[in-house]
């Protein structure tokens, strides 16, 4: 009848945990609204890539055709030291992961001692032996929380939607930097383009300081005129010189971004394309769905909806099961008979009892956290709807001025010819050919201002598109435990 009964409240004990362990305080999540608007507003006609291809994929970088700049592209995977930190931010987190995993499982302890004890005659309240004696002991220890109320559930939970923000932090980060060193070598290569323009003008110059030498020597021009076309000749010089200030630190931040000494990196001048490519815009609910960025935010809104239930589940009892068995006995040659087998089972539940309001306040504190993660991810959004307007305008209204720039270089080249052609005929002086070359070149520098402003503009779109990664590139909370340590 014993038996019958032990079994009885055991299967009720049982069936009582499992249907506390149904429990769970954390409010169903859904993804913070956003409104997002049915169309890019900035494009107002401006030709973008054809509908089928829709989205960027894969190696963005690719589509500008510099096999020199994917070759670069490639080496920040592998060797920028941001990504290395980054990436070990992310196998930390899913340790931590890991951690609160094994808060489902008992836990068990062994203690093997062995003691050997005198007693004290005095110690004795009746006759017996004072001799000394052995004892060995071989227990295993064991206890374990039932998660009746959700805390380990929601802590878990919390901990992998960390995880994931890692993760996606690590995205964006590798986005980043892929970006930057993007728009460095299109610096670079307009410090290149800028080299071989001041190269071809001082030449140009130096043709004119010779034309002027040989005017005042046949008494024709005027020993002003000579002072002036080697000024500007001088002038020129020094600042071509200059160029190279910022070429090397370009290079230099290059080295830096794949994870090189700046002492033994360099990159060759080389031509530039410097059209840039055709962008696929999307749809901008599709933005959602591809910004690293925007993934972290939600994964953090994710999470603080998690730690809610933890508050929530500190105002019940925290159960505690243990229990131990072993072997003891006075020998060691007895200690693995069975009458050395020994067990003991316990239960607690501790509860408090008064805390002056302090988990309520850390359950209001939880709630705001959640409302202000949902409130950083709406910002999030909006900034991304920002950025790409932002630079769909820029690279529609460039698209214009480049353009008109190339109108103004081409009259500037026109002018200068004219004015050289009236100089050689004595029509005009030759400050009229100085104010020409100095026009003409300021319109050519400012054309390479809008080459490299377009190619910039061209990166930061494709950035601001999330850059081909996609929230299927996210670790599922299924896998984040087992996803792999690189990608």
């Amino acid at each position: 009848m014993s038996k019958i009964t032990f079994k009885a409240v055991g299967w009720s004990l049982l069936a009582a945990l499992a249907l506390a362990a149904g429990c769970n305080f954390a409010p169903t999540y859904s993804v913070p609204p956003v409104a997002t608007p049915p169309a890019y507003k900035e494009t107002n006609g401006w030709k973008t890539a054809q509908p089928s291809d829709s989205l960027i994929k894969g190696k963005w970088w690719e589509m500008f055709n510099d096999p020199q700049l994917n070759a670069l592209e490639e080496q920040v995977v592998v060797s920028n030291q941001n990504l290395v930190a980054a990436l070990d931010n992310f196998l930390a987190a899913r340790a931590a992961a890991k951690q609160v995993r094994s808060q489902f499982f008992p836990t068990v302890s062994g203690d093997p001692s062995f003691t050997k004890t005198k007693a004290s005659r005095n110690a004795q309240l009746g006759p017996g032996s004072t001799s000394p004696y052995s004892e060995y002991v071989l227990p295993l220890d064991a206890s374990w929380e039932p998660d009746l109320w959700g805390s380990i559930r929601n802590t878990f939970r919390a901990s992998i939607f960390s995880a994931q923000a890692t993760a996606a932090q690590l995205e964006n980060l590798r986005l980043t930097l892929q970006a930057e060193l993007a728009v460095d070598f299109f610096q670079l290569r307009a410090q290149d383009e800028l080299i071989q323009l001041y190269d071809s003008t001082i030449k140009n110059y130096k043709d004119s300081l010779d034309l002027t030498k040989t005017l005042f020597e046949t008494g024709i021009d005027s020993d002003l005129d000579v002072a002036q076309a080697d000024t500007l000749l001088e002038t020129t010089l020094a600042q071509a010189t200059a160029l190279g200030i910022q070429r090397a630190q370009y290079e230099h931040a290059i080295a830096l971004l794949v994870g090189q000494p700046a002492s033994t990196f360099s990159v060759k001048p080389a031509f530039w394309n410097h059209q840039p490519p055709d962008v696929p815009l999307g749809l901008p609910a599709q933005l959602l769905e591809r910004r690293p960025d925007i993934a972290a935010a939600e994964r953090a809104v994710a999470q603080a909806n998690a730690t809610i239930g933890v508050a929530r589940a500190a105002f019940f009892p925290t159960p505690n099961l243990t229990g131990t068995v072993g072997l003891q006995s006075l020998t060691l040659a007895k200690l693995a008979e069975a009458s050395s087998f020994y067990w003991t089972v316990g239960a607690s539940a501790s509860e408090v009892i008064f805390d002056a309001g302090k988990r309520k306040a850390a359950t209001e504190q939880a709630w705001a956290n959640y409302r202000s993660s949902a409130a950083t991810y709406r910002q999030t959004v909006l900034a991304a709807f920002q950025q790409v307007e932002d630079n769909v305008a820029a690279l529609r209204i460039l698209s214009e001025q480049t353009g008109q720039q190339d109108v103004a270089v081409q009259a500037s080249q026109k002018n200068l010819d004219l004015s050289n052609e009236r100089y050689r005929q004595g029509l005009n002086s030759y400050l009229n050919v100085i104010t020409a070359e100095v026009s003409l070149l300021s319109n050519q520098q400012t054309a390479v201002a809008i080459h490299v402003q377009q190619m910039s503009a061209c990166v930061q779109l494709v950035m601001a598109l999330g850059g081909g990664w996609s929230n299927a590139d996210l670790p599922a909370p299924g896998k984040v435990l087992r996803a792999s340590a690189a990608k």
